[in-house]
């Protein structure tokens, strides 16, 4: 199933328009002078990524629709893996009479190789890493090439005062449960101090009972002094609420109203994807001005932050930062 989506996700991209040459501002002077933005290819893009071979495709795909040349830099988990999906790759390229060294693969998965690509200037174009916080910051912090910041996940839900709490359940579940191992999953759960005693009890029933009644794993909540007088869990400290926890563990905490939510979403987010669930348009559009994510939503799983779920075909990866792109990264 995951390789059929993979090579979906690369017939989507295939479909795409071509934005090599594409001309997306055209300035005409007073004087005739005729100005015209381009777009180009960058050269060679160099991603550094941790485990799903899916990257390896994703990448790949949109490198090659946008004329550029990649080096591929997987860890050692999927070696293998990457190794027969770039051979493939580049068998199919060598049939359609292009060279097979489009698509590269850095075999050797140690940490110096990731340095190499990080300092390769004059080499490499654009790095772009994608994986958890310790491969991005080291990243960041020592690459001499440019470099684009793709961001770790402390995602969170809000129910607010005025949310349909059966939705509200619903939501959390696809965003925490879907599949809690990707940058995009709900890690916190904010819930409105009015409507906790109502809400916490439905939560705990979805993720944990029937869950465990069903035979699925159940979600270990992670609760503040005020959720745990409603419900049974596990007492939070406050680095619960500063943790991606890429597993079926929730963190959530009571908040007095949406001023005390959106304080504590600024305060731990890492700017991905936060949501409000809310049947009151005044709230949602505070949450939207006031919270600053890459992706924000109202009455919308996180886990849609993602290239094929935004008509991208797919994703490089998803950036949450703001001197260029910003949320998923995909062709253009």
């Amino acid at each position: 199933g995951r390789l059929t989506d993979m090579a979906k996700g690369m017939r989507e991209v295939a479909a795409l328009p071509d934005p090599v040459g594409d001309v997306p501002r055209k300035i005409v002077r007073t004087n005739g002078l005729v100005i015209e933005k381009t777009a180009v290819p960058m050269g060679v893009i160099a991603i550094i990524f941790e485990a799903r071979p899916n990257v390896t495709v994703d990448a790949a795909a949109l490198c090659l629709k946008s004329g550029n040349v990649c080096i591929l830099r997987g860890g050692k988990e999927a070696i293998r893996s990457n190794t027969a999906v770039v051979a493939a790759l580049r068998a199919g390229l060598e049939h359609c009479g292009a060279p097979g060294t489009l698509v590269n693969l850095v075999e050797d998965t140690s940490r110096a190789s990731a340095a190499h690509l990080m300092e390769a200037r004059g080499f490499v174009d654009l790095l772009i890493p994608r994986g958890g916080k310790g491969l991005i910051r080291a990243c960041v912090e020592n690459a001499s090439v440019p470099c684009i910041e793709t961001g770790t996940g402390i995602c969170h839900v809000y129910v607010d005062r005025d949310a349909d709490l059966n939705m509200a359940v619903k939501i959390i579940e696809n965003a925490k449960t879907s599949r809690p191992s990707v940058c995009n999953a709900e890690e916190v759960c904010l819930v409105h101090r009015d409507i906790a005693k109502e809400f916490l009890p439905k939560l705990k029933a979805a993720l944990v009972d029937k869950r465990r009644e069903a035979g699925l794993v159940p979600v270990e909540l992670r609760l503040d002094e005020a959720a745990a007088e409603i419900i049974p869990g596990t007492a939070a400290t406050e680095l619960d609420f500063d943790t991606e926890f890429l597993d079926y563990i929730l963190a959530v905490a009571v908040v007095d109203d949406l001023d005390a939510a959106i304080a504590h979403v600024q305060h731990h987010s890492t700017h991905h994807s936060d949501c409000i669930v809310t049947e009151n348009q005044a709230a949602a559009d505070r949450f939207v001005d006031e919270v600053d994510s890459a992706a924000v939503y109202v009455n919308v799983s996180t886990r849609f932050t993602d290239g094929g779920e935004f008509g991208l075909g797919c994703e490089m990866g998803i950036s949450t930062q703001k001197l260029h792109a910003r949320g998923p990264m995909g062709l253009d």
